[in-house]
């Protein structure tokens, strides 16, 4: 990624949408973009794991929503599984944990905030639907870009 969000921001001021403020990046990769692949949670993060260590995600950003429940749903073995299968990056409406070990795993990882905890029953997740949070409609396929002054989302890809 050449560009940054500001000048996109600047540039395409009518296509873009902003994600609220709140969410910061644990990852080591500083940049990414992506079409956006979404799944939503129930505080379990077993669909994730599957997806991330199964499914090849280059040119993918995974947006996950768990409507801010203080669980994390990613750690260190989740962002290896993303490592590995080429994710761009991960966007959580939610938590993390790990930090320590998954801050030179080359992902962008961005989340609330971090929890050590995680949710053990399993529940079912639902992929591919329209998910709301921090003032953003994101639905499957749409692009995301995100640096380090924020997350922006567009319809589709615009450079």
């Amino acid at each position: 990624m050449s560009i940054f969000t500001a000048d996109l921001c600047d540039e395409h001021s009518d296509k873009i949408l902003v994600l609220g403020p709140g969410y910061q990046n644990y990852g080591s990769k500083q940049r990414c973009e992506g079409t956006v692949v979404t799944l939503k949670l129930d505080k379990n993060n077993a669909d994730l794991v599957a997806m991330l260590r199964d499914e090849d995600g280059t040119g993918k950003i995974l947006v996950v929503d768990v409507d801010r429940e203080y669980y994390a749903v990613v750690g260190e073995n989740l962002m290896k599984f993303a490592h590995n299968n080429n994710y761009a990056g991960i966007l959580v409406n939610g938590y993390i944990r790990d930090t320590h070990q998954i801050k030179d795993i080359p992902v962008a990882l961005y989340a609330l905030g971090t929890c050590p905890r995680k949710a053990i029953p399993v529940t079912k997740g639902q992929r591919d639907i329209t998910l709301n949070f921090g003032g953003i409609e994101f639905t499957p396929g749409d692009y995301l870009y995100a640096d380090t002054d924020g997350i922006i989302v567009t319809a589709s890809q615009i450079i």
